[in-house]
């Protein structure tokens, strides 16, 4: 009976593993040995031996969910967070049936991991509607990176995604950041798609128990039209397939897309192009093409790429990715008249948003984050901004809440705070929400990250028009070159270098407009120059120098130094952009420019200690994926403003985090083989890079003429494109010269092994059979 249920694979989906005839939904359990397991492991412990044969059979657990989830519960979970994690403290063995034995005989199961292991099992197993299971305790001992992996490939993403189709909209509608007792459920559509008009009225008519209002937008979204809906929070209407059927009627399919998680429950803006790389890695295509296409008709009906798919956001945007992110779809699908389409969008984003009035800076030519917002952003807290306002309404002597409805009703104009909310908002904007390097003049900074992302824009551009359209795209507006794009790149480039580059400090920082000097905040997204490929082969060289001693803790790369965050007080609290906490994007990014300027060691060292970091926490904590880490302390577990988002779940994570999902999984392809092993044994980064014989400074350890194996997702694509740039190009030519190599121009790009001098190798030759993709790694002694 109990082989009926499984198909074979012990780490096979949930969906599959926990399927079959399923005999065990019904009451075939010896009962006399569904007992209360707590008070047998109050017995004498003692190292765990063999009841079943496991040299002839794998160990197998014949479970009743509902009894041994009570036991492992009153005895293991001792802070009644229906999780298991090492700040409990039971005694973290637990006797369960084994299904050889139909349930006569127990054996143990020891430790932290595979308990909590054994929770989630369970929670996924009642998930497929079992009350009774056999569990494989292979699937309980698995190789944390394997299982990690795995979970995000098969669960994580699944519990991300969300369609506004008519099965889906209720769960869309949920904003967890609308706090109005009572709120209906508000969908704001496009004046120009009537197509989505059509489709929603009559969801609504249907669906007449939500109460679901429909309301067309107007044709010129200005930023009073969207202050006057601040208290009406609704979702806007995102791209869908449009057919009609045979006769006429609508055929309106809306798009599925990902959602970061937790209470950001929309389609987000730079969000959305780490989750596709993650998607793709794992070949969920078609989820990120649909996240393209999603952006694409937000330039065309809202005017930009939005923070996210609310109402609240209408004159937000976010980081821009969408050439890149459509660059890497496209290397999937090999659609060009798609491609064209999505670039054509970019384009009249990038021309209409980021390089006009108010966000360029017609001095510099450089960009600055500065959305068109006015007041106080409805999403927040309802007490958010109470210390900023309490000085006024003081001032003026009534409550700090009447302040804000004055305020907000223009009734009260001040002037000072005017200002402070476009800083605010641009804060806001530019993803960093927030950090003492933006606060109170976000909208007077040229940015690093903004400006290399814009520079990124342009090479992509040029280069993209040159690889696939023959030097000339017809766009929306008209047709387009390679060399404007081109041109375009270098004056941003010569730009960046006179006003972001510190030769001085070996570091980008960025510019204030306003005051006309650089920003003294040390920040990593002086590392965007390298994803960018707008710094020189003598910049790299300092940058890279530079950034490893300032920003390179134990548990992968910190936001900023902790000399430019300043001293941390009671009334100058922590921020959750700023030292000591570290976030994917900023991991993803430097890893991409790093091992395409040459430092292949440098990126893969990084990777290990933030790929330890998510893995640690995972099997400390029950599975955990959360939001970002402290780097420095090696942990989730902290106190700063909007908390951790993903940590609070019970029994077990169904979501892990967007990003934080795409960093682990892109990440895995940039370690060698001994370094999954060695992250599958949870070796900690300093003892791993001391026995390997890693380098740990800031040296180059190849050449951009090669592709050092294991090459990295998209590390080809990338080189590709990059090497069209001319400040890269310049780099690499500088790196070539001094190597005594052919022009690496003339070569076509090729993966090769490591260099044997370079630090990876004393992992490349280690002898030891590659189990990292069979879950076989012994880890069930260290763990």
């Amino acid at each position: 009976m109990a082989d009926t249920q499984h198909t074979g694979d012990v780490h096979a989906p949930p969906s599959e593993y926990y399927s079959g005839p399923l005999a065990l939904k019904s009451a075939g359990i010896n009962r006399s040995r569904s007992r209360n397991y707590q008070d047998d492991t109050q017995s004498k412990v003692r190292r765990r031996g063999s009841i079943d044969d496991k040299s002839r059979h794998p160990r197998r657990f014949l479970i009743d969910i509902a009894t041994i989830e009570q036991a492992i519960l009153e005895q293991e979970d001792t802070n009644g967070d229906y999780q298991i994690t090492i700040e409990d403290s039971g005694p973290k063995v637990l006797k369960v049936p084994t299904a050889a034995s139909n349930g006569n005989r127990t054996m143990e199961i020891r430790g932290t991991y595979m308990l909590s292991n054994l929770l989630q099992e369970m929670a996924l197993a009642k998930d497929c509607g079992l009350r009774q299971v056999v569990i494989d305790e292979d699937r309980l001992s698995e190789n944390p990176v394997n299982r990690l992996s795995r979970m995000i490939r098969t669960t994580f993403w699944n519990g991300l995604v969300r369609c506004m189709d008519e099965a889906g909209i209720q769960k869309i509608c949920a904003d967890p950041k609308n706090t109005k007792p009572g709120a209906q459920p508000i969908i704001y559509v496009p004046y120009g798609d009537p197509h989505a008009l059509e489709y929603y009225t009559g969801v609504a008519r249907d669906l007449s128990a939500l109460n679901i209002k429909v309301v067309r937008l107007p044709q010129d979204i200005t930023p009073q039209y969207v202050k006057s809906i601040n208290d009406q929070f609704g979702i806007l209407t995102l791209a869908a397939d449009v057919t009609h059927d045979a006769g006429g009627r609508l055929v309106y399919k809306p798009l599925p897309f990902v959602v970061p998680g937790g209470r950001f429950n929309e389609q987000y803006g730079w969000d959305s192009y780490f989750e596709a790389l993650g998607l793709l890695a794992d070949g969920r295509v078609q989820l990120a093409k649909n996240m393209v296409d999603n952006f694409v008709y937000e330039i065309k009906h809202y005017g930009k790429i939005l923070n996210a798919n609310r109402s609240y956001y209408l004159t937000r945007s976010q980081p821009p990715f969408l050439t890149d992110m459509a660059l890497k779809v496209y290397d999937a699908i090999g659609d060009t008249e798609w491609l064209q389409g999505a670039l054509s969008a970019a384009i009249t984003e990038y021309l209409t948003v980021w390089t006009c009035e108010p966000r360029l800076d017609p001095t510099t030519g450089l960009s600055c984050y500065h959305p068109t917002g006015i007041g106080m952003p409805p999403e927040t807290e309802s007490t958010h901004f109470d210390h900023i306002v309490g000085p006024y309404a003081e001032r003026l002597g009534i409550e700090v809440s009447e302040y804000k409805r004055l305020y907000a009703a223009d009734a009260i104009h001040e002037p000072e705070l005017d200002a402070y909310f476009v800083h605010d908002r641009a804060v806001r904007e530019s993803g960093h929400d927030t950090t003492y390097r933006l606060e109170r003049r976000c909208a007077s900074l040229a940015t690093v990250d903004l400006n290399c992302l814009l520079y990124r824009y342009e090479a992509d551009l040029a280069s993209a028009i040159d690889e696939h359209f023959g030097g000339q795209m017809t766009t929306d507006g008209g047709v387009t070159t390679a060399d404007e794009w081109r041109k375009r790149a270098e004056e941003r480039r010569v730009a960046m270098d006179k006003y972001l580059w510190n030769e001085a400090k070996g570091l980008y920082f960025d510019y204030d407009v306003e005051l006309e000097e650089q920003s003294a905040y040390e920040s990593v997204t002086a590392l965007w120059a390298l994803w960018a490929g707008c710094a020189s082969h003598d910049q790299a060289t300092r940058l890279v120098d530079a950034a490893c001693r300032r920003f390179e803790a134990a548990g992968g790369l910190v936001s900023g130094t902790e000399e430019s965050r300043g001293r941390i007080t009671l009334l100058r609290p922590n921020r959750q952009w700023d030292y000591p906490y570290g976030w994917a994007p900023h991991q993803m990014l430097a890893w991409c420019g790093l091992y395409a300027y040459g430092y292949a060691s440098v990126a893969r060292r990084l990777a290990y200690r933030w790929l330890y970091t998510i893995t640690r926490a995972f099997v400390d904590f029950n599975g955990v994926v959360p939001e970002k880490f402290d780097v420095v302390g090696m942990t989730h577990r902290f106190q700063v403003e909007y908390g951790n988002v993903g940590v609070d779940f019970k029994m077990v994570p169904r979501e892990g985090f967007g990003w934080m999902n795409a960093s682990y999984q892109v990440g895995l392809t940039y370690l060698t083989s001994h370094m999954r092993r060695a992250l599958g044994a949870l070796t900690e980064p300093e003892v791993f890079f001391a026995r390997a014989g890693w380098s740990t400074d800031a040296s180059a350890s190849h050449t951009p003429a090669s592709t050092p194996k294991p090459v990295p997702v998209f590390a080809m694509a990338d080189a590709r494109r990059l090497r069209g740039n001319s400040a890269l190009h310049c780099a690499l030519e500088a790196v070539l010269t001094t190597t005594d190599n052919p022009a690496y121009f003339d070569l076509p790009l090729t993966a090769v092994d490591d260099d044997p001098r370079s630090p990876a190798s004393p992992g490349d030759t280690d002898s030891t059979a590659d189990n990292s993709d069979t879950g076989e790694t012994g880890n069930k002694e260290l763990l």
